[in-house]
């Protein structure tokens, strides 16, 4: 008979079994190192990883208000927390907060140096590493930047006229109307009117303007319309645009020009030379410089912009750009992308042109003036580069290639709320994910280049942040492990003295507080982080396709929109389908046009560094260069296949030579239809189910995938990593909140071929031999559960019996329960009888915050294979039987072995749920934070579900 193994991923050994120190042996013993040790090696890391594989947080110097004392406290409280390290990061100080009179450092000041001195000094004695951001805030600047060192944008005035009429603006008019929506403007920005044009409207080429810039300086503008409908359109230069968002003080102010080598390198420079002055060598002290997002509120301009357009693009851009732009708005985002005058077909494919040569000149001066001067400075520093490669106007995929530390970023919750473990619809790619569209692209980099440490930004908190759990925390920090991502740093930790009025100085991010309920609790959220990072980041993600999205299509029709959340995308289901392959049991990679250009061909493969991809989709690629499909025509004539979905390639990119090179895109594309069954024209599922539909056009077409789910989910999915002793290893996690998940997976031959498989618990820290018969297991996951299975040579081990969600003699614990609440803010203790279970916001503790215990007797024998299932819980849970603690559960199924704790005859049962804190905070009208968070517009927060619902059952496992 076949046999077929559950795989069963419980929270139900005891929390106490977990090691509670890390031993020095392997603390020291364990360098983080780009290749894997020994099997055995391996595991020894991942029972005990070392600090460096721990999350580490965003530790926020709310207003440089910083001091000694403080610092060498909050530290050693983080790294009581299971806290790997800390990202330094001075930020404005909490507009909400109270800072007790207490005084601001300067940014790079000897005062602010001395207090970096104390975090290094005492971050080395716990064994904790130091980054550092470049700068404060986003973008990074600072007040004492000059001239052409601050950021410029160039934005264009449209105005609708029905003539004949006598138009007559002042140039104050002009100006206001067209000044950006920015975060923070700068009071220092100043205008100049650089064009003044009029043209019908329609618009159907350039020689229909008619040009009125000899009055860019007239104060008062006054031009004829002629009869008919036109568009006034008038081109502003606005140096000094924009001021640092939440810059702390010295590192406020003017947003830096990052399309200025020079100033960029001056910049950096002070910044290292004024810190080295006086802690010696960085390198000493810092693992890495970081840089955030790159959210450059919409800088598009430099003083030599039009000049090097003109030498790379081999015409002048002036002409054009008061048609290629739109009516823009914060961090650059695009309000109207129907501005202006309307353009006939061949006049819009014209501007669409330019306005992709534009784009790729921004983005190839960001890369070669910003990004290569940053990472040479790093080198410099002898200190590794960390940075969030993206933003408007920057690569989304080439940017991340060079760091020696890529970083993504996942949200708690999004702009729109939509809620992560709760829903996962196709119809709209953010909704449900805590992973954003960028991650994606940040972790095909990494693995491009063979990095295996790729960071993540996690949670990104400005919305839940005092309703925020550990289970919510686990299934997002999940979600960012299935974009590609290996190592966590939450967001984030709030500098905030014990002294402060509570909640205390809270920036925003997830409450990682001393002062919240489950603060003791979260040792455990990232001792399991800790285990998956020294594995992940000890291993090279499996993936054999790659996906090219239409991002040059996106850049010619809409501009950029490279930020965490898009207002628009041309194809807005794009990362739907490396979602479907990763469902569906294969692992895909983005790729680029530049990548594909530095490929090269070898057996049927495009490949890249080690990266080598048997399968291509291209999804609604219309724009493509025809030295691209060159190479790709090489690949399917050397047995490769490409998938193109909705369209084949059907135009060049760009505007120089363009109808000649158009003609070399119908060539080739005509070429690799010669290959009709490996260049292959695929339609998208009309009903948005990618993920049916993708296993219908895996299994017609053969594509190559190393597992069969039998059963995939929307809400389950899996990551394939490669050990250098060549184990195999799967994560495979359910992200929903309530639902269990079972399906028979097979694995192909070549990885079960004389390995065998083993559960690695993330949690304790041990493993389990699988004994399956052939390649098939069954495997189970509760809600918000994960599993690790490892396919080594190791052949012996402790067999896996976990324990199941029921059993015989199974028993409702219905009837009456004791609760006492614990009020953990204001103090009192109070009990009450609870007929039934329910959740406390249905009752008059709604507001509560705290220890909710549940106290019952009962009466058993004394068995010792008895389980309990509390079934829903609201908050973490701890279970005491007889005194004795049977552990902690934090997320999904709660279910326990009593084992000998069980005695016969009456038994004491205690269920101790620690709550959120929202609904209390609701309540405290007078306290800015708390309402801030909970109340105040669009943070209005719903009444959370806390404490002990069940059913509570009782069973016999064995």
């Amino acid at each position: 008979m076949n046999r077929r193994t559950f795989i069963r991923q419980g929270a139900w050994i005891p929390a106490g079994m977990v090691a509670d120190k890390v031993s020095a042996s392997i603390e020291e013993g364990m360098a983080l190192v780009e290749h894997l040790q020994r099997p055995s090696g391996l595991f020894a890391l991942f029972q005990h990883p070392a600090s460096r594989y721990a999350p580490f947080v965003r530790w926020w110097w709310n207003g440089n208000k910083v001091e000694a004392s403080e610092i060498i406290r909050e530290l050693r409280l983080l790294k009581d927390a299971g806290v790997g390290g800390v990202e330094i990061n001075p930020i404005a100080f909490p507009s909400s907060g109270d800072d007790l009179g207490k005084k601001s450092l300067t940014w790079l000041g000897d005062e602010w140096i001395n207090m970096l001195q104390v975090a290094f000094d005492e971050a080395k004695r716990l064994g904790m590493t130091c980054d550092l951001i470049v700068g404060s805030g986003w973008p990074f600047g600072a007040e004492t930047l000059q001239g052409a060192e601050r950021a410029q944008v160039v934005l264009v005035y449209a105005e609708k006229l029905e003539g004949p009429m006598m138009y007559e603006a002042s140039r104050f008019h002009l100006f206001k109307a067209v000044d950006p929506g920015v975060t923070v403007p700068d009071p220092s920005r100043t205008f100049e009117l650089l064009s003044l044009q009029v043209v019908p409207d329609p618009m159907s080429g350039l020689e229909q303007v008619v040009d009125f810039s000899d009055r860019c300086r007239d104060e008062v503008v006054r031009i004829e319309i002629p009869e008919g409908r036109h568009v006034l359109y008038a081109l502003v230069k606005v140096d000094s645009f924009a001021s640092v968002i939440n810059g702390a003080p010295g590192a406020a102010g003017h947003i830096l020009n990052h399309m200025n080598r020079e100033a960029v390198r001056s910049y950096l420079d002070r910044m290292s030379d004024t810190i080295r002055k006086k802690t010696g060598a960085l390198s000493k002290h810092l693992r890495a410089f970081f840089c955030d997002s790159m959210e450059l509120e919409g800088c598009n301009w430099t003083d030599d912009l039009a000049e090097t357009f003109r030498q790379r693009r081999g015409y002048d851009l002036m002409p054009y750009l008061p048609f290629i732009l739109f009516k823009v708005g914060r961090l650059g985002a695009v309000v109207d992308d129907t501005y202006g005058a309307e353009k006939t077909p061949g006049f819009a494919d014209i501007l669409n042109r330019v306005r992709f040569d534009f784009e790729l000149t921004k983005a190839e001066l960001l890369r070669e003036r910003f990004t290569e001067t940053y990472l040479q400075w790093c080198r410099e520093q002898g200190v590794q580069s960390r940075a969030q490669a993206y933003g408007r106007g920057f690569f989304p995929l080439e940017s991340s290639l060079k760091f020696d530390i890529p970083e993504g970023e996942s949200w708690t919750t999004n702009w729109l709320k939509h809620r992560p473990g709760e829903e996962m619809p196709d119809e709209d790619y953010r909704r449900g994910r805590a992973y954003t569209m960028i991650n994606k692209f940040v972790s095909s980099a990494a693995h491009l280049t063979g990095k295996r440490v790729v960071s993540c930004e996690e949670m990104t908190n400005t919305y839940d942040v005092f309703n925020a759990t550990l289970e919510l925390l686990k299934i997002g920090s999940d979600h960012s492990i299935m974009s590609g991502v290996t190592h966590s740093v939450w967001h984030g930790f709030n500098y905030s003295p014990p002294d402060a009025p509570f909640p205390g100085w809270v920036q925003y991010g997830t409450y990682h507080n001393e002062n919240n309920n489950w603060w003791p609790y979260v040792k455990y959220l990232n001792r399991y982080k800790a285990r998956l990072s020294s594995v992940l980041t000890n291993a090279d993600m499996y993936t054999d396709i790659a996906i090219l999205p239409a991002t040059y299509d996106l850049w010619s029709e809409m501009g950029v929109q490279t930020d965490p959340f898009p207002e628009k995308l041309n194809v807005p289901y794009t990362s739907l389908v490396w979602e479907a392959i990763h469902k569906n049991g294969g692992g895909a990679d983005y790729t680029s046009e530049i990548v594909l250009r530095e490929s090269t061909v070898r057996n049927g493969k495009l490949c890249y560094g080690s990266k080598a991809y048997g399968t291509l989709f291209l999804v609604e690629v219309s724009g493509i260069n025809p030295e691209v499909l060159a190479k790709l025509y090489d690949f399917v004539a050397d047995g490769g296949r490409i998938f193109c979905i909705e369209k084949y390639p059907e135009k060049s990119l760009g505007l120089q030579d363009f109808c000649e090179r158009d003609r070399l895109v119908e060539q080739w594309v005509e070429k690799l239809k010669q290959f009709p069954d490996r260049f292959v024209l695929l339609r998208k599922p009309e009903d948005d189910r990618f993920l049916e539909w993708y296993r219908e056009v895996m299994q017609q077409y053969r594509i190559s995938h190393y597992l069969d789910i039998e059963y995939p989910d929307r809400f389950v999915t899996q990551n394939r990593y490669r050990s250098d002793t060549h184990d195999e290893l799967f994560f495979f996690a359910n992200t929903h909140r309530n639902q269990s998940y079972t399906t028979n997976i097979t694995f192909v031959a070549e990885i079960t071929a004389r390995r065998f498989p083993w559960v690695w618990d993330a949690e304790t820290g041990e493993r389990y031999r699988i004994h399956p018969e052939g390649n098939t297991i069954t495997l189970e996951l509760g809600p918000a559960e994960t599993c690790l299975i490892v396919w080594s040579r190791e052949k012996h081990g402790k067999p896996w019996h976990p324990l199941p969600t029921s059993g015989k003699e199974e028993r409702t614990l219905d009837g009456a329960w004791e609760v006492e609440l614990r009020h953990s803010r204001e103090g009192w203790v109070k009990t009450y009888p609870m007929e039934t279970l329910k959740d406390l916001k249905e009752t008059e503790w709604v507001n509560f915050t705290g220890i909710a215990v549940y106290r019952r007797t009962f009466e058993a024998d004394d068995r010792k294979d008895v389980c309990l299932n509390l079934g829903k819980v609201h908050g973490v849970c701890e279970v005491f039987l007889n005194g004795q603690s049977c552990g902690v559960k934090w997320y999904g199924r709660r279910i326990y072995a009593f084992g000998p704790f069980l005695k016969k005859g009456v038994n004491r049962l205690e269920v101790h749920v620690v709550t959120t804190m929202g609904n209390y905070m609701k309540t405290l009208k007078e306290n800015l934070t708390a309402q801030k968070f909970t109340v105040l517009k669009s943070k209005d927060q719903p009444i959370r579900s806390m404490g002990l619902v069940g059913p509570v059952t009782m069973y016999i496992h064995s």
